[in-house]
């Protein structure tokens, strides 16, 4: 029997298959506690602290929301303005002290590795909500539970990635978790950002049929899903790169033509412009709902590291 209690998860490559599934299948029972047409107290009496070292809306709100959705309590900060951090106190001090505070802690920060380093350090579950170009991987859950639920399943299906694909934790995440699922990748990228060449050669030996295309009208083709992503500025050492592939692919109507009836397109948001707005009327939007997703989601995740 799979029990994830408590675990920490830093990393969507710490789960098998079958962790990911009990993961989504708990989160359909979660689903009408998240839309409040139920209540639950089963986290009554436990504690979540949230320490997000770097801006968050929707990892940090559905967090809160998920925990407090399931009778729990939230503490933590959203910036480090006012916390002991601007007076040098180190990462592992931080989470040692907090640790006496709270039952599960979700840290997002801005270098890769720091959520490792916090597990390391805590006695309390950790879990990642994104450290720098590294992992994301509740971010992962609710994407599969999206195309669980948007796409009717996941094994199988065509995927394609798009935008920044080097800089994008979220894609990096993604890919190693649809290895699992025998589904076909097709990533499609400007050349300055493509997929690194060590998760490229990881997906195959994973299994993964994986295509590079630089043209998204050949890559759409036949499409069962399309992910895109933004083309993160802040991920960009100098702002003239930033510049030339902004803007490289943008998701209209026009190129909604001729795609699959079915076609459900994904963000993990914020966009910027990469998906015109005139896109969200249209059947094949489900960034709005996926974003929603992230509540059941983060509910399981936090139900069964908790309770079990």
């Amino acid at each position: 029997m799979t029990s994830l209690k408590g675990r920490d998860i830093i990393s969507i490559r710490d789960l098998s298959k079958e962790e990911i599934e009990l993961i989504l299948s708990e989160a359909d029972k979660m689903l009408p506690i998240a839309e409040g047409r139920e209540t639950s107290e089963i986290l009554r009496g436990k504690i979540l602290a949230t320490l997000f070292f770097e801006p968050s809306t929707r990892t940090r709100l559905s967090f809160e929301t998920a925990m407090l959705r399931l009778g729990g309590g939230v503490i933590g900060f959203s910036t480090t303005e006012g916390t002991s951090v601007m007076k040098g106190e180190s990462l592992s001090d931080t989470i040692k002290v907090v640790e006496g505070y709270a039952d599960v802690i979700v840290i997002r920060h801005p270098y890769e590795g720091s959520a490792k380093l916090a597990a390391e350090v805590s006695a309390k579950p950790v879990i990642n909500g994104g450290d720098g170009a590294g992992q994301h991987p509740t971010q992962t859950l609710l994407d599969l539970y999206t195309m669980k639920r948007e796409a009717g399943g996941i094994d199988d299906k065509i995927i394609v990635l798009l935008g920044d694909l080097k800089y994008g934790r979220t894609v990096h995440s993604l890919s190693y978790a649809l290895a699992l699922f025998n589904t076909e990748i097709r990533l499609v990228s400007p050349p300055s950002l493509k997929m690194p060449e060590e998760i490229i050669r990881d997906l195959k030996e994973l299994g993964a049929k994986v295509k590079e295309y630089t043209s998204l009208k050949e890559a759409i083709r036949g499409a069962d899903i399309l992910y895109v992503t933004r083309i993160q500025k802040e991920r960009f050492p100098d702002p003239t790169e930033y510049i030339k592939v902004a803007g490289s692919y943008r998701i209209d109507l026009t190129i909604l033509r001729d795609v699959k009836e079915s076609l459900i397109i994904m963000h993990p948001l914020p966009r910027v412009d990469e998906i015109a707005p005139d896109v969200d009327k249209t059947k094949h939007a489900k960034y709005f709902i996926q974003s929603f997703y992230g509540v059941p989601v983060r509910m399981a995740i936090l139900k069964l590291i908790l309770v079990g």
